[in-house]
């Protein structure tokens, strides 16, 4: 199985290439020793997907979401969730007003090009499923009427752990709605060392410039799109999809909309590897990113969801 960030040779499918290197570097210099997590941020968001970061308190999920927002040129909320924040605190509400005798509807945060959703998992079910129609149709309903949301729009999660105090489950069709989640870990001991001798992160966010225009951001989503996909490609990812609906390792496979993100995070994988085409080693890296939240194990295992993603990879063969 391959993770590597090999580069070869591309015909020039992507515009904009310099300014998105630039843009990912200005985030390792805030996010530290985590290059392999920052680049599968950025492949998700390119893929036009959800992300959702999940860790512990303190390890720069939240940093990691601001930074990218400002090196992309994006507008950016936040809002942090808690157990009585409300479906109207998210979406916005209408309210009367009594000068012209009219209903005057106030937006709420998620009119943005980022939103992010600090520990999702502090809030109600009921809250949480404020975002499933923002999220899957990037669009509100609020008293009978329809709001689209700019584009693009993206919804960056974070949640802790779910066996930390005062925490919710995600529902599946939330889970299902993010194209990848990531773990960000504890840093290395040097990656720790230069944490620790370093300027404070939020002076860093605050120095950020954008690296990239609004257009210039679309311009590379519509880049993915023309990444090649061949046709033993698509028999590799079709077998993974389906060994995931056969194993009896999973109570569930991958469904077909997680079929389809899987090919998009790949070839956003590609294109950032100076590619226009797609390889299974694209498809290896972004797995685990796809696959490691929507697959639920067969309750009495042992062994970590992870490893079981992993063991997936491994026993699918590469056509």
């Amino acid at each position: 199985m391959l993770h590597t960030d090999t580069t070869l040779p591309t015909s020039g499918v992507a515009p904009h290439t310099q300014q998105l290197h630039a843009a990912m570097a200005a985030v390792d210099e805030v996010v530290i020793g985590k290059k392999h997590q920052v680049r599968l941020a950025f492949a998700c968001l390119l893929a036009d997907g959800h992300l959702l970061i999940e860790d512990r308190p303190g390890v720069g999920k939240t940093t990691l979401a601001h930074a990218l927002a400002r090196v992309l040129g994006l507008s950016f909320r936040r809002i942090q969730f808690t157990n009585d924040i409300l479906p109207a605190d998210i979406i916005g509400v209408t309210v009367y007003n009594r000068s012209n005798e009219s209903f005057d509807f106030h937006p709420g945060p998620v009119f943005s090009h980022v939103l992010l959703a600090d520990e999702i998992n502090r809030a109600t079910p009921k809250t949480q499923s404020a975002l499933l129609e923002a999220m899957g149709e990037h669009q509100v309903t609020v008293d009978g009427q329809t709001r689209s949301l700019p584009e693009p729009f993206f919804v960056i999660a974070t949640q802790n752990p779910i066996d930390f105090a005062g925490t919710f489950p995600l529902p599946d069709s939330q889970l299902d709605r993010f194209l990848a989640r990531l773990e960000l870990g504890y840093p290395g001991a040097d990656a720790e060392r230069e944490l620790l001798k370093s300027k404070d992160r939020q002076h860093l966010l605050k120095s950020i410039e954008p690296k990239l225009t609004v257009e210039q951001f679309r311009d590379l989503q519509g880049a993915v799109l023309k990444v090649n996909v061949s046709d033993a490609l698509l028999d590799y990812l079709q077998a993974l999809i389906q060994y995931s609906r056969d194993s009896q390792l999973f109570s569930a496979g991958l469904s077909p909309r997680a079929g389809l993100a899987l090919q998009r995070f790949a070839c956003a994988w590609a294109l950032l590897n100076d590619r226009d085409h797609c390889l299974p080693e694209d498809v290896q890296a972004v797995f685990p990113g796809v696959a490691g939240h929507r697959l639920r194990p067969i309750g009495g295992l042992d062994t970590p969801k992870s490893e079981l993603v992993d063991q997936l990879l491994k026993d699918v063969p590469i056509p």
